[in-house]
C-alpha cells in the first residue's frame, strides 16, 4: 500500500506526539512516585493505565528504525516497573529515578522522528 507524502508524514508526526505524551506521563508519575507514592497512589496507577493505552495504540505503528531497538528496551522494562508498582516498589525512589529517566530517554530519541 503506497502512502502519499502527507499521510506518511501525519502518521510519524502522531507516533512522535504519542511517545512525548508517554515521556510526559512517565515524568509525572516519576515525580509523584518520589514525592508520596503511597498518597499519590491513585493518581500514579491512572497514568500508568494511561500510558499502557497509549504503548498499545502505537505497537502495532511502524517505530522508525533510529529509535526501534531502545524502544524495544523501553517496552520491556516498562512492563516490569508497572507490575513493581502494582506491587508497591521496594525503592519507590529507584523506580522514580528508572521513570523519569525513560521519560528522559524517550524525549531525547523522539526528536529523532521526522
Amino acid at each position: 500500500m503506497l502512502r502519499s507524502p502527507k499521510i506518511y508524514y501525519f502518521l510519524k508526526m502522531e507516533l512522535k506526539v504519542k511517545i512525548l505524551d508517554i515521556a510526559m506521563n512517565l515524568n509525572r508519575i516519576g515525580n509523584w512516585a518520589a514525592d508520596d507514592f503511597e498518597r499519590q497512589q491513585k493518581r500514579i496507577y491512572l497514568f500508568l493505565d494511561q500510558t499502557s493505552n497509549y504503548l498499545n495504540s502505537i505497537k502495532q505503528k511502524e517505530i522508525p528504525s533510529k529509535i526501534k531497538t531502545i524502544f524495544k528496551k523501553f517496552l520491556n522494562e516498562y512492563s516490569f516497573l508497572e507490575k513493581e508498582a502494582k506491587q508497591g516498589p521496594k525503592d519507590r525512589i529507584l523506580w522514580a529515578e528508572k521513570m523519569m529517566t525513560w521519560g528522559n530517554i524517550l524525549t531525547h530519541r523522539s526528536q529523532l522522528i521526522k
